[in-house]
């Protein structure tokens, strides 16, 4: 048997500024006591006095496949199946050493994710959660993956196909993207009872749906379609984005996930393309900080994922920032943390054994230095994580 004891945690909804003690068993937390606890005789203890001690880090928006450079996704045809693995490698090492422990692809290239999950052994990493290629239209948003449908037909036969191949969500992409070339990121890829179809197939095979939507339109769209989730959800239209009250009830009442995909790497340079669009709406990644907390704080369902992989401003193992995002923007630090561990975990479909420290959990652990709750940018400092029990990162000295 383990125990980690620190002098400060959170369990996945609430800080616990007395700290605690997990006890570890056999891949899973059996105990979460206060941290004077007695400890029985032969238990190994990893004593951090001066750290957090969390549930490990769910981030629900990443491209595995991404390889965390300008131009990553556009480049995805060129790459040979021994690159594409190595890069989907790196991408799992810089997600594990940055506190994530559990993932949600987003963006699969050749099912070259999916079949990595399928290959995971017991403690390999981070788990993983597969949508495999996203569903878009010909010549759409992330084409290049390899999931061009047209027509209600070829809609219901590629949710089949994933269901075929196991997927754990299915994604479709409801709107153009700035990371396509060619594509409007105001424009909705497909009618409504198109995205009926995808909702409805989808449902009927027990999987869930989640939309990139980036226009009000194609938002809305979403909703009446019925998704489980919303990725970006940033309500573009020609007035600049526009996020009002009664869409805001509407993601509350149907419980529609949003995960913003905020975070950047502190030392991003913006492209030409995404100033562009800034400029366009009158955004700014501020004004964007400031908008999600404002969704948190209405009682919608926020998530927090970074969109990892796709240009060098979102590069793999910069996950906290996208905690840190939703504080700044003004949401308290436990709601924030939430959105990354327990609300996230529960979006994946892993609710029920990740995001926690709570007995019976899979002991999936993260310690950071510092005091999380009076210092959220704590989380950039990673002392250790496990998977399953077992030390997969040490940072001790």
């Amino acid at each position: 048997m383990l125990a980690i004891r620190a002098a400060r945690a959170f369990d996945g909804q609430e800080l616990r500024p007395d700290g605690a003690v997990v006890f570890v068993d056999d891949g899973r937390i059996v105990g979460v006591e206060a941290p004077g606890a007695a400890l029985p005789d032969g238990v190994e203890l990893i004593d951090v006095p001066n750290g957090t001690l969390l549930p490990g880090l769910v981030n629900a928006h990443v491209h595995l496949c991404g390889d965390s450079d300008n131009g990553a996704l556009e480049r995805l045809p060129e790459l040979s199946a021994d690159q594409l693995h190595a890069v989907i490698e790196t991408a799992l090492a810089r997600q594990l050493a940055s506190g994530v422990t559990t993932l949600r692809d987003l963006g699969d290239d050749r099912w070259a994710v999916v079949d990595r999950r399928d290959r995971a052994g017991p403690n390999h990493g981070p788990h993983i959660v597969a949508s495999g290629p996203p569903i878009t239209s010909v010549g759409g948003h992330c084409w290049m993956m390899g999931g061009e449908v047209a027509g209600e037909d070829a809609l219901r036969a590629a949710v089949r196909e994933r269901a075929e191949r196991r997927v754990d969500v299915v994604k479709v992409m409801a709107s153009g993207g700035t990371m396509t070339p060619g594509t409007d990121i105001t424009a909705c890829q497909f009618t409504l009872e198109e995205l009926r179809c995808v909702v409805e197939e989808a449902h009927g095979l027990g999987l869930p749906v989640t939309a990139h939507a980036h226009p009000l339109a194609a938002v809305e769209q979403a909703v009446d379609a019925g998704v489980d989730g919303i990725e970006h959800c940033t309500c573009l239209t020609a007035d600049g984005v526009e996020l009002s009250e009664d869409l805001m009830r509407r993601l509350r009442e149907r419980e529609v996930v949003v995960c913003p995909t905020l975070g950047k790497a502190p030392d991003t340079v913006l492209s030409p393309r995404l100033l562009e669009v800034l400029a366009r709406f009158g955004m700014s990644f501020e004004g964007r900080q400031k908008l999600y907390a404002a969704v948190l704080a209405a009682g919608a369902q926020v998530i927090s994922g970074d969109d990892a992989g796709i240009s060098q401003g979102k590069r793999h193992g910069f996950f906290p920032e996208a905690v840190l995002d939703l504080v700044a923007g003004g949401a308290p630090v436990t709601d924030a943390l939430t959105s990354a561990t327990s609300s996230a975990a529960r979006a994946c479909g892993v609710g029920d054994r990740k995001g926690r420290l709570r007995a019976g959990f899979d002991a999936d652990l993260l310690v950071v230095d510092g005091d999380v709750g009076a210092d959220p940018t704590a989380l950039r400092s990673v002392v250790m994580v496990l998977v399953g029990g077992a030390p997969v990162v040490d940072n001790r000295s």
